[in-house]
This record gives C-alpha cells, structure tokens and sequence, in this order.
C-alpha cells in the first residue's frame, strides 16, 4: 500500500498553531522569524519558549503574584511527521502466518496511514530508527531521514523505503527508543515545535521517564504507538497445565513451558498492569497513545482514526 492508496485521518495538533498550512512551499509573506499573532496566560503544556518574560514581570509585579504571559506566534512552518520505528528483536518476534499479531506489518499499516495523512496536509515526512542499514550504518547508530521538502524524492518513495527498511534485521539494541527520543533533541532545528513524533513500539521495555520528559519539553506532540498483540501481550490466555512454547524477546531462542493456574494469573495481571502502567505514565505527560492489536490495515486505520477523533472531543471540551 502507497500514500496514493491509503485512507488518511486528521492530524489534529494538541497545541493550537497559528497560520496558515504551508508545507514544503516557500511562503511569500515577508517578515521576521517571530512574528507575534497575540498573547495569553500560560498554560500547562506550553513550551517556555513560548513565554514573554518582560510581559510577564511587569503583570506579576503589578498583581504581586507569579503570572506568566505566552506569545501565540504565526506558523513559520507546518509541523513535520516524524516516524520513530523500534526495530529491536522483539519486535520480530511472531512470524506471519502464526496466530499472533505480526508487528512488523502492523508497523507498516500505521506507517501507511501517517504517510498519506502527512501528504493531505501538505506535511514534511522524517524517519529514524537504530538498525542496520547495510551500506549506510550499523545497528545501534541512529538512521535518520530529516524533512524534506514535498517534492523530494525522499518524500515521493517514502512507503517504498519504508517497506525496505522494514523488510532488514530487526536487530536496534533494546535501548533504541531512548536513544532515538536523545537524538532528535540533537536535531531539533530540522523538527519544529508542534511537529507530530510518532513512536512506534511494543513498549516491553520503555523509555525512561526522563527521556520522554525532555522530548515533551521540545514542544513536539508525541505519540506512542503501542503495538501489543491483544493475547499474549496485553492480557495471558488460560494455558494453565499446557506446554506452550515460548520464544525470548532478545531473539535468544525458544522454550517449552508449562504454567500454573497461579503462574498465568500472575502473568496476566502483570502484562494488564504494564500496559495500564504506560497508559498513566503518558497520561502524566499530556500524551495519547494509540494501542494497535491487530495488523490488518482496517484494524489501523480505524485505532487511528479513534484517536484522531477524540482529539476533536478532547479540544471541544477544554
């Protein structure tokens, strides 16, 4: 599937931006690089650059109180989508064909989705991951793909590329989100605030807190794609006296495995409680994710298309 063929959503921002939609366009509007449309008190979310803080030392000392005045600043540019794909191993766990869900397919329908949303609304597209790439880098070094203008060729083969890099080892150190989450604050003048990151994971081994604290301090909406087959992932089946087997999610082989009743009560409440766990943490931020458990390219749109939908029931009723 191409961006041509895909069903796109609305990529409604959490923030709202001034300005008119521009994408890769050069704008003919002359002006400087902060051009100021109004203020407004801050509010929780606001990035602190945004802050004004002449206004808002002279309203705190006339209100003898700490206040705080943003500056809403017409659009320079319109927010990338970045695509931040986790190509550890156990992302590749489940092999197609086998009841489960196959991640690297689900990766690739979301990746289809965002690609032809990113086209409607005339956005610039960026990739990283921390795989191999052979030819260009080795697992563990960040393999990125800044935004390109519109007409680039980069951003015309974008899904084909996608699905080539996709179609490599699932080999990224089990650390790649974080490192990817550090290194695009390294590249922050090629991502504007407001631009989408889109982190596209199983999540079984989260970034720390403090790296998602610092990638939100940016002033980027991200949001996690949190790709968990429904089964085994997100809750346990009862297999209780069954010999199951079981493959590591390092790609260090496989096992045969018979559970309890109470050893696949404790999984189950376990995995339930660790994707509740992530809910709240990114909760705690100010980030919605998006939960994706089955692969097939309806299933994804329409998990994205919640999301994107209740975006629009959120912002109505702030």
């Amino acid at each position: 599937m191409t961006p041509a063929t895909a069903d796109a959503i609305p990529l409604y921002p959490r923030r709202r931006l001034l300005g008119t939609s521009s994408g890769g366009s050069t704008s003919l509007r002359r002006g400087g690089r902060a051009d100021v449309a109004s203020s407004r008190p801050y509010r929780p979310g606001d990035h602190f650059g945004t802050i004004d803080w002449k206004s808002s030392a002279r309203l705190s000392s006339a209100r003898g109180s700490d206040e705080f005045i943003v500056r809403e600043q017409f659009a320079e540019e319109i927010p990338a989508v970045v695509l931040v794909v986790d190509r550890c191993p156990g992302m590749a766990l489940y092999p197609a064909g086998l009841p489960w869900l196959h991640k690297p397919a689900a990766v690739r329908a979301t990746a289809d989705v965002l690609i032809a949303s990113a086209h409607n609304q005339r956005s610039l597209l960026a990739y990283l991951d921390f795989a191999s790439h052979p030819g260009q880098n080795p697992a563990g070094t960040p393999f990125w793909e800044p935004p390109r203008a519109h007409g680039n060729v980069w951003q015309a083969g974008l899904a084909e590329r996608l699905d080539e890099y996709l179609d490599l080892e699932f080999d990224a150190p089990q650390d790649s989100l974080e490192r990817s989450l550090v290194y695009l604050t390294t590249v922050r003048s090629s991502v504007p605030i407001g631009s989408f990151v889109f982190v596209l994971s199983d999540f079984i081994d989260p970034p720390p807190i403090g790296a998602w604290a610092q990638a939100v301090e940016r002033g980027w909406d991200l949001v996690p794609v949190i790709v968990q087959d429904p089964v085994w992932e997100q809750s346990f089946p009862a297999i209780e006296d069954t010999l199951v087997p079981f493959a590591d999610a390092r790609g260090e082989g496989m096992r045969h495995v018979r559970l309890s009743e109470s050893e696949v009560a404790a999984r189950r409440s376990a995995n339930e409680q660790r994707l509740s766990d992530l809910n709240h943490q990114f909760v705690r931020f100010g980030i919605d994710p998006v939960v994706i458990g089955d692969a097939s390219p309806d299933a994804v749109h329409a998990a994205l298309l919640d999301w994107s939908q209740s975006r629009v029931t959120v912002g109505r009723g702030r």
